[in-house]
């Protein structure tokens, strides 16, 4: 079986007593087993990562853009082999692994610009003889800690930014699938990046608190559940870290009455159950709007029903397993009580015969007659769940939305240009899509959502995650000719 350590000072180490093991989701077989640092250990990845910053930090950014370059080049080279380990690890079919690499491969695109991003702004002579210049200098230390649904474009959302600003990363992926990051660490390696500057460990929350509380690290990323988003922002900030923590969600989809109904249909299949619902981008409600809801159920149900469902790795499958077998009870838990509190179960995909594995599977499940206060509505499920929620009108879909505690993603469908526009000015979520289901931003703008979706000020990656990896500076000079020749005891002014 294998064996997965930690990543630290460039090469692969583990003193762990500490195991856990690793499961293959499509077969449901133990695929390995993965150590979970100690504190010692996490303390060692942190030391690492100090004594690489001074020398990484001085290095021309244009260099440091050069190994992502070269980074970039051998992710592409090994796209193959990554996109097998997220499989093996995580269930996704191979096509949707491909996709998460493009998606993760964009943000080191727009990292390799890190030369032109990291420019300051100078004013000259804004007083006699006096010049004002701000720069972007690294944070120092900093840490990422990632989701199991995305093992590497999760992970890409943070460090090449990190690490192209001149910063030393540690990552903590999730212990479900930690395989592919670890490659990640050594092509990493391969495009020349110095031993210390990106460092894996691998662990639980005994990992976790080190990295939150250490005196060393600067900045704490995140992606996750809200709970955990909540504990990460506020240990970290008691610590005086600089936190991002993304949360949960719950991405209502608008279905307007002058909808393309087959265009909205075929783009809530993928975004509900793409990748399982483990998505946190995922539509998980269709809001139908007027008398849309029971052409819209009426074309659902025999695509649902027909979803192939099975082993990730075999050609022209379009749903796999969930991640573990806890997880496929707790979603199979949110079905048993989706029917008990009254909401109708269109298509049921519990007890479902998957393709090439008997792992933990689940086909897709379509609720109709929805309401507010069911679970299903409330709770983000993270499962290959879509409910239905019928609305009178497009006033009561926006309100629906706005008082959803998760503001992270949303869309409408719809052929009226005015409609769109007032739903995109009003609506109360950090990303909007028109008559796109998944809006999530390209690399170079910002990911993040509002409410109870994200804690802290700043989204991540594009212009936000520049900010968030380096700290602005302003210096103002006058040379010695022009220095008054006695003390000054007011406030200095300009003149």
């Amino acid at each position: 079986m294998a064996s997965v350590t930690h990543y630290i000072d460039g090469r692969h180490t583990e003193q762990s007593e500490r195991k856990q093991a690793l499961y293959n989701p499509a077969t449901g077989e133990i695929s390995g087993e993965v150590s979970l640092a100690s504190v010692s250990e996490t303390e060692a990845a942190i030391a690492s990562a100090k004594a690489a910053f001074p020398a990484w930090s001085e290095m021309s950014p244009l260099r440091r853009a050069r190994v992502l370059f070269k980074f970039k080049s051998l992710v592409e080279e090994n796209i193959d082999e990554l996109a097998a380990l997220i499989t093996q690890e995580h269930g996704k079919v191979l096509d949707d692994a491909k996709g998460e690499l493009t998606r993760g491969l964009e943000v080191v695109e727009f990292a390799c610009g890190i030369p032109h991003l990291l420019k300051g702004e100078i004013t000259e002579q804004i007083a006699n003889g006096v010049d004002s210049w701000s720069l972007n200098q690294p944070l120092g230390v900093v840490a990422g800690i990632s989701p199991f649904n995305f093992p590497v474009m999760v992970p890409m959302w943070m460090f090449p930014i990190a690490i192209a600003c001149g910063n030393c990363f540690i990552m903590k992926p999730s212990e479900k699938d930690p395989s592919s990051t670890m490659r990640i660490a050594e092509l990493l390696k391969e495009a020349g990046l110095p031993d210390g500057v990106f460092n894996v460990v691998n662990g639980d929350k005994e990992a976790v608190d080190v990295l939150l509380t250490h005196p060393d690290v600067q900045a704490v990323s995140f992606v996750g559940s809200t709970p955990i988003a909540e504990y990460i922002y506020s240990m970290a900030s008691q610590h005086g870290k600089r936190v991002q923590a993304l949360g949960g969600a719950k991405n209502h989809m608008v279905v307007m009455p002058d909808a393309d109904l087959d265009q909205a249909v075929a783009a809530l299949m993928g975004a509900a159950y793409g990748s399982a619902g483990e998505r946190c981008m995922a539509i998980s409600v269709a809001v139908a709007v007027g008398n849309v809801a029971d052409a819209l159920i009426e074309k659902l149900t025999p695509k649902v029903e027909a979803l192939r469902v099975g082993n990730g790795v075999i050609e022209g499958m379009e749903m796999g397993p969930l991640v573990t077998a806890d997880h496929l009870r707790k979603v199979e838990g949110y079905v048993a009580a989706g029917v008990e509190e009254g909401a109708t179960l269109v298509v049921d995909g519990r007890g479902v015969e998957p393709e090439g594995g008997e792992g933990f599977f689940l086909g897709g499940c379509l609720f109709d007659n929805v309401t507010p206060e069911m679970t299903i509505y409330r709770d983000e499920i993270f499962g290959p769940v879509l409910a239905v929620v019928r609305v009178p009108d497009y006033a009561t879909a926006v309100t629906l939305i706005n008082e959803h505690e998760f503001g992270n993603g949303t869309a409408i469908f719809t052929q009226n240009g005015d409609a769109a526009r007032q739903f995109c000015h009003e609506i109360q979520v950090g990303m909007v899509g028109v008559n796109v289901p998944i809006p999530v931003p390209m690399a170079f703008h910002s990911f993040g959502g509002w409410k109870r979706s994200l804690f802290g000020p700043l989204h991540m990656h594009g212009p936000d995650g520049v900010r968030f990896y380096t700290r602005r500076k302003a210096i103002t000079a006058r040379w010695p000719t022009g220095l008054r020749a006695q003390a000054d005891f007011i406030m200095p002014t300009m003149k």
